[in-house]
């Protein structure tokens, strides 16, 4: 996949625009090896390098929560299902875990758990540890204990209907035994092949002249989904249970005695899982395991952990694609040494400088090594990262590998410490500077910059923006250089460029042509694409979504943020309370999700003349469509609602995901808009305002009997 100039860039120094350009190349790129891995059982990079590209969107996402994408891969898990198969429809989502590189992360985990519970630092959390089997997720659904349906994962919401197939398989009970059976129940588990059985495999097929596996999983898979049961079974493929889906009535109340219950009903369970009584306990059994991986007969590629209360499964609920009571200890990455022969400094569409290191290629992980970040001047600075350094890299937490540390009994005698420019490497050398308190060194040169220029150009075509067809990030550039197109309106005028365009090497008249279509077929675009295609820091798609609803066309919106713009030049020192700076730049602040440092990004997008000259240039070549309101089945769908005072029966954190689940919008202050006011004890001047205005107030009780709780 192609890179945007952000792939380099640590989460922590991404612009808001960068990490927008960064989700949406990490959208294209995890979709794709979910292909490649689901479907096609043809991995194309490692189960770490897999593992870094969602470790690395879910860190942009927790860092820029309004910039979440629509296909984001934190919203899907797998892919849709392939033709051959016919499609099971999931009642209950089968979703993927979220995971942690590091013991910090597995109690940080648990630290949240705490938080959301609202639990005492004494109350014991136990945890169910599980080793995460590298196989393929399949269910079994029973009707009366009797095995009448299997499927894969598929996409999370839809799988494949692998009913015979999944029928062959050897610890796959036909009947359930025992006692406490539901009449209905939907078992989860991973299939996988054994080490011995997949050698004896690819022994038989390189015997038959075909093309071996390249692994246990793949063959897994392979064998799985085929089209005739008969080969399945000949694979000797094996099942381990888990968890469940749909079911009729709970046959436990800990997540730990579930397990007991599969066992009893005829399932194989994982010999290593065991109830722990504490994270360290957890940990422990973490370590036990990786040492014993090696002598397995099956592949693991880390521990779940599951909290195993399941009334506090049910109240801790999903977040993304993820349920929040699970969390997947991944066993740690491989790391190599290599030459650091330059350090390159790339500038991003906000004018972000970021240091990347050149290195002598080496593999790491099964992948090609050639590049690495090095994130910004602090961190050259504090690891003294020098040109000529023999360096540790790790491909792990991130998209592209790190520079972990300097092997300093190889450094050169001769070596300097690198001295960040203070210059932009464009062609203007523009002075670069670093504001104090950021870690970020910028260019100066605003929109005079060529790198910043084309790179908002590119922005504004982007995907999830305009998506003119044809129009990619290439074509950009090279008309950017030949002064075809400098700015955004300039795109709409190329039809009066025809003669110039059909001159350019590679384009004929059907291509022109269809250029041309596209790009008129964009003349009419969403308000909220419209928004986000502007480019303007720290707003991306949701928020974009959420000023287009609130605003609901141009002339609203630009007249609301020019008032903003003209109360925060009143107040600039102002920097806790929106309410002081002015009525208009306090409505923009009180939009769930638009702090003040959000709101004055917007604001100063609108004191910048350039800016305007480009809203005037667009407003009068395109037609511009309000967003369209959801539909919802939900009571609050819609609504917004405010919380205040102090919550008994759940923390604000666990209220305010339920309303947001239910399509509710929840604000932190109290207005004509507010249609729902959730008063607690000590509900202070939030209650008394929205009792002026005469908003609905309703008890916790009456909240929780509204949304069903």
């Amino acid at each position: 996949m192609s890179g945007n100039g952000a792939e380099n860039i640590a989460v922590g120094d991404l612009t808001s625009g960068q990490a927008e350009a960064e989700l949406a190349r990490l959208a294209g790129e995890i979709a794709h090896h979910d292909e490649l891995y689901y479907r096609q059982e043809a991995p194309a990079i490692s189960d770490a390098d897999y593992d870094a590209l969602r470790t690395r969107n879910e860190a942009i996402e927790a860092r820029f929560p309004d910039l979440v994408r629509d296909d984001s891969p934190s919203l899907r898990v797998g892919v849709k299902p392939a033709d051959g198969f016919a499609e099971v429809r999931h009642s209950v989502p089968m979703l993927s875990l979220g995971n942690a590189f590091a013991k910090e992360d597995v109690h940080e985990f648990v630290a949240r758990i705490r938080r959301f519970l609202n639990l005492g630092a004494d109350d014991p959390v136990e945890l169910v540890a599980e080793p995460k089997i590298d196989g393929l997720s399949a269910t079994a659904h029973y009707d009366k204990g009797r095995f009448v349906l299997g499927a894969t994962r598929g996409d999370g919401t839809t799988g494949e209907d692998i009913t015979r197939n999944l029928a062959t398989v050897v610890d796959m009970p036909g009947r359930l035994k025992g006692s406490g059976v539901p009449d209905r129940i939907e078992v989860r588990g991973e299939v996988y092949m054994k080490h011995s059985d997949f050698a004896a495999l690819n022994e038989q097929r390189e015997k038959d002249g075909l093309a071996l596996y390249a692994n246990p999983r793949n063959s897994a898979s392979g064998s799985l989904r085929q089209l005739d049961p008969s080969i399945t079974a000949s694979r000797r493929l094996h099942f381990f249970a888990y968890s469940w889906g749909e079911i009729s009535e709970p046959p436990a109340d800990t997540h730990w005695h579930y397990l007991d219950c599969l066992k009893g009903w005829g399932f194989t369970v994982n010999p290593f899982a065991k109830l722990c009584r504490d994270v360290d306990e957890a940990l422990a059994l973490y370590d036990e395991i990786m040492e014993n991986r090696a002598r397995l007969d099956y592949d693991i590629d880390g521990v779940v952990y599951k909290v195993n209360r399941l009334d506090w499964q049910d109240r801790l609920g999903f977040v993304s694609r993820a349920p929040r009571w699970a969390i997947a200890h991944k066993f740690p990455a491989e790391q190599a040494q290599t030459l650091l022969e330059e350090i390159a400094i790339q500038v991003g569409r906000t004018g972000a400088l970021t240091p990347v290191a050149h290195l002598t290629p080496i593999t790491v992980g099964g992948v090609v090594v050639s590049r690495a970040t090095l994130h910004n001047e602090d961190e050259i600075k504090r690891k003294d990262i020098r040109v000529g350094d023999t360096v540790v890299i790790q491909r792990a937490g991130d998209v592209i590998p790190q520079v972990v540390s300097v092997v300093e009994a190889k450094r050169p005698k001769d070596s300097e410490p690198y001295t960040f420019p203070t210059v932009c490497p464009c062609p203007l050398a523009t002075p670069a500077h670093r504001e104090p308190g950021e870690a970020v060194t910028r260019c100066t040169g605003e929109l005079a910059c060529p790198f910043q220029q084309v790179n908002r150009l590119k922005h504004f075509v982007s995907r999830q923006a305009f998506d003119i067809e044809g129009l990619g990030a290439k074509h950009v550039e090279a008309f950017r250089d030949a002064g075809l197109v400098e700015t955004p309106g300039d795109i709409f005028r190329l039809k009066d460029r025809r003669d110039t365009l059909l001159e350019w090497e590679g384009w004929g008249e059907q291509s022109v042509a269809n250029l041309l279509d596209a790009i008129e077929e964009r003349r009419t675009i969403g308000f909220d694409r419209f928004i986000y295609a502007l480019g303007i820091r720290q707003v991306g798609e949701a928020t974009a979504r959420l000023l287009a609803r609130r605003y609901e066309d141009l002339e609203t919106w630009r007249s609301a943020m020019e008032q903003a713009a003209r109360e925060r030049a009143e107040h600039p020192d102002e920097m806790k309370k929106p309410e002081a700076v002015g009525e208009a730049f306090a409505a923009l602040c009180d939009i769930d999700g638009v702090g003040i440092s959000m709101a004055d990004d917007l604001v100063a997008f609108f004191t910048e003349a350039h800016n305007i000259e480009v809203l005037d240039d667009l407003a009068g070549q395109l037609t511009i469509r309000p967003l369209e309101k959801a539909a919802s089945d939900s009571p609050v769908a819609g609504k917004t609602i405010v919380f205040t005072g102090t919550l008994e029966r759940m923390t604000r954190q666990e209220a305010k995901a339920r309303a947001e689940s239910l399509g509710a919008k929840v604000s932190g202050s109290v207005s004509a808009k507010t249609d729902i006011v959730v008063a607690g004890p000590g509900a202070g001047s939030k209650l008394k305002k929205a009792e002026e205005l005469g908003v609905e107030v309703m008890s916790e009780d009456d909240w929780l009997k509204l949304v069903g709780r």
